[in-house]
């Protein structure tokens, strides 16, 4: 088993960098999102140099504002698209094994209505394949009363039942970070805070990039240029930005889907049920996450600068409240229980043919141009397989491969649950799926106070310590956004945990007083624009 290690440390390996010590690898990648996660544990799997740079943080775009979904796509399987659903639940089975406590088995219910389609026949027949492919038996039927004593609340005299099946549930973020760990134990390196200000070209090939540190205040440093063979490009929503340099095609059509949270005791439900929106008939979804209820999505094209956090309109919160009290109007879902909003921009492949957002394909696409690899599109669920191809089309470039040993993503924790934190051991469950076997490290550095779960929610502070800590955590909503997800969970994005957050901060990143309050300006900031409710983030809580 290989032994965790280190986050990469920011600044040593700057400074190496810039003392000429580390500015040949064998492939520089540019994307801290999943694919460029994905990218950097499958290429040191064959033994690459590589080196992966992110201009903001680690998950900053999609991939710490998906919908959580770990899934097959059932209804690329209704359009007929057999080999991305096989390809989809293959992986979500090698997901929820090989991440037990970061990616959870999760029972999905659709509410079947009386002259709705599909009937409740056709979906079944569609629900047999998606076994098959699985390899697996989950799916089945309830009718309509069972369906309202699985989930309270839910209405309407035309409810005939639910067909139900399995996927998966994750926290985007946390799969960002354990993949990047895995990348890392096996001797790549992950920078966040270095955006790419050129690439280098020299005989009409890319040779490498120029970057520019995001994280200094005041006087940046001078740029640094480092150099590779091959450079991917695997930034998402941003992919043509940096593809354009070389080659002026667009391909990437920008998609917003946003997420209201509500507190769970307002609409508590212990699986996902979906539904067809009554407005436009497309699927909606009401999710179990991280303690509280999520409700989403929408699916819009994005026309927005991508270089700033999306946000959710006014209009799509109206269409999602509409959608749950459509489906639990005893509960009366308002604006008033929203705790937190999330949007995301989804990167898909743009086509002729389709001018209907939610009817594109969701399948990925890799271009190579010069020496630049550039994968865009594709699910959260099949980054390994879309990693793999993005190497493929860099193969030529590149060294001969060494044999991978296994084709595993994650090293199983050596940790037993029942020893890390005895007498709670899916808490320990938990721990170990999203830290690996540094689980035990981060429980052990910190006091047994900072071992409690905070305020009903299962983050603890002993996490946000290793962060700090351990896992390049540059900003205060690095930490509460991303690493944890404190921020969309809690009253006012938080702030009732502060006081035990700046001395932390002081001790383990040296900020000052100054530094502090700074930061803490940024992340109201930040929460009242992209993580609040348009118009009214003084009514929510979180200004």
């Amino acid at each position: 088993m290989t032994a965790t290690v280190p986050f990469t440390d920011r600044s040593a390996m700057l400074q190496k960098m810039r003392a000429g010590e580390q500015c040949q690898w064998d492939l520089i990648i540019v994307g801290g999102g999943i694919t460029g996660a994905g990218v950097l544990r499958e290429a040191v799997r064959i033994g690459y140099r590589a080196l992966l740079v992110e201009q903001k943080d680690f998950s900053w775009g999609t991939s710490s504002r998906s919908s959580k979904m770990i899934h097959g796509g059932l209804r690329y399987l209704g359009l007929g698209d057999f080999k991305l659903t096989k390809e989809s639940v293959t992986e979500r089975e090698r997901l929820v094994a090989e991440a037990p406590g970061l990616v959870e088995r999760t029972d999905f219910y659709f509410g079947m209505r009386k002259g709705v389609f599909p009937g409740r026949w056709l979906f079944r027949i569609l629900l047999w394949f998606y076994d098959h492919f699985a390899g697996i038996k989950s799916s089945g039927y309830s009718n309509a009363q069972q369906s309202r004593q699985r989930f309270q609340g839910l209405g309407g005299a035309d409810l005939k039942g639910s067909c139900y099946y399995t996927d998966g549930i994750t926290d985007d973020s946390r799969l960002v970070m354990r993949v990047l760990q895995e990348g890392i134990d096996r001797g790549g390196c992950a920078l966040n805070y270095l955006k790419v200000d050129e690439l280098l070209v020299e005989n009409d090939q890319v040779t490498g990039v120029r970057l520019l540190d995001q994280a200094v205040e005041g006087a940046a440093p001078e740029p640094l240029e480092i150099r590779a063979p091959v450079v991917i490009n695997a930034t998402g929503a941003w992919a043509d930005k940096l593809r354009n340099r070389v080659n002026s095609e667009v391909r990437v059509r920008p998609l917003r889907g946003s997420h209201l949270v509500i507190p769970q005791e307002r609409l508590p439900v212990d699986g996902v049920f979906s539904f067809f929106h009554p407005a436009d008939k497309r699927s909606v979804f009401v999710f179990p996450w991280e303690g509280a209820t999520a409700i989403g999505t929408t699916d819009l094209d994005h026309g927005d600068d991508i270089d700033e956090e999306a946000s959710i309109t006014t209009e799509e919160v109206d269409y999602l409240l509409d959608g749950v009290n459509s489906q639990f109007p005893e509960k009366g879902i308002s604006r008033q229980d929203v705790i937190s909003t999330w949007s995301g921009v989804r990167p898909v492949i743009g086509s002729e043919k389709s001018k209907d957002p939610s009817k594109e394909r969701r399948d990925h696409a890799v271009w190579s141009d010069k020496g630049l690899v550039t994968v865009s599109g594709g699910k959260l669920t099949t980054f390994r397989l879309i990693a793999l191809d993005a190497l493929a089309a860099a193969a030529s470039k590149l060294p001969d491969p060494q044999m991978a040993d296994d084709d595993r993503i994650f090293n199983p924790p050596g940790t037993d649950p029942a020893q890390l934190v005895p007498g709670d051991t899916a808490w320990a469950r938990r721990l170990l799926g999203r830290y690996g076997d540094a689980a035990q490290a981060l429980l052990e550095g910190a006091p047994q106070s900072e071992h409690v779960r905070v305020a009903g929610t299962d983050f603890c502070l002993a996490e946000c310590r290793w962060a700090i800590q351990q896992e390049a955590t540059v900003h205060l909503d690095d930490l509460l956004l991303r690493r944890t997800r404190l921020g969309l969970l809690l009253p006012s994005g938080g702030e009732q945990l502060f006081d035990e957050l700046a001395p932390m901060f002081r001790e383990l990143a040296g900020w000052s007083d100054s530094h502090w309050q700074s930061e803490v300006a940024r992340y109201r900031d930040i929460l009242r624009r992209f993580y609040s409710l348009p118009d009214d983030g003084l009514d929510n809580g979180h200004a």
